[in-house]
């Protein structure tokens, strides 16, 4: 088996409405704003999730079990390129704006939204932008903070 290399084959996109998280359609990513080439390179941050474990163990036991507890998604967000003049991503990813983070990996990220593509589709609402201090040797950045507001769907299949 071989490695899967992560460079250049990542696609991001923010759609505004997807009717079924498990089986988003071309139509609607299609009508999304992709947002991969505006990404900086650590662009999109936290979305791997923390798993909390429930204590199953008895008083009578003598060895600690445990099961698997609530799924949490912790500081959330995605790191952007700022663009020179009227910034379309800036714009549009402003205070409590809702949609869905959607993710497809290990498929070259210039190739079109297919049927049968895996991704992973996060309900999520954007938290107030942080324009980052300026450095060396660097564009302007800023971030948006994504809070997860349902569930998501590692494993959704493009319809």
């Amino acid at each position: 088996m071989a490695d899967s290399v992560a460079d250049g084959r990542t696609r991001v996109a923010w759609v505004s409405a997807i009717a079924n998280i498990a089986a988003p359609t071309t139509t609607e990513l299609n009508a999304g704003t992709l947002l991969t080439s505006f990404l900086t390179a650590d662009g999109i941050n936290g979305f791997q999730p923390d798993t909390a474990s429930v204590d199953t163990s008895a008083l009578d036991s003598t060895f600690n079990t445990k099961a698997p507890g609530r799924a949490n998604y912790d500081n959330t967000m995605l790191r952007f390129k700022k663009q020179s003049g009227s910034d379309t991503i800036y714009n549009l990813l402003t205070y409590s704006t809702a949609g869905f983070v959607v993710i497809r990996r290990d498929v070259t990220s210039t190739t079109a939204w297919t049927v049968g593509d895996k991704v992973e589709v996060y309900p999520a609402s954007c938290g107030e932008v942080r324009n980052l201090d300026p450095e060396p040797n660097s564009v302007h950045k800023y971030e948006v903070p994504t809070m997860i507001t349902l569930a998501p769907n590692l494993r959704a299949t493009v319809a």
